[in-house]
């Protein structure tokens, strides 16, 4: 990907964090998963660990947004570096 291309895939992903809806639906989809758990019982072994893995996916959606950011605040505090020893 291009630098420009990283910045702005970097400023969508920050808009969808910060956006009420994104994170309604986030907390929504966490806390039904969590009400899944708990109404499960001990012994339903694949109901729990298909609850799991729902849940791993969806903080992987919300650390990979994270993770765009993070790249796009790199590529931007190295401009910023390049254009200040220039």
């Amino acid at each position: 990907m291009k630098e420009e291309d990283l910045i702005m895939f970097g400023d969508d992903c920050e808009q969808l964090l910060k956006s009420e809806p994104f994170n309604r639906v986030v907390n929504m989809l966490v806390e039904q998963t969590f009400q899944n758990f708990v109404n499960s019982k001990p012994e339903e072994n694949k109901e729990r660990s298909i609850t799991y893995y729902h849940y791993r996916a969806l903080v992987d959606v919300v650390n990979t947004l994270k993770q765009q950011v993070a790249i796009r605040d790199e590529v931007l505090a190295k401009r910023d570096n390049s254009e200040e020893e220039a």
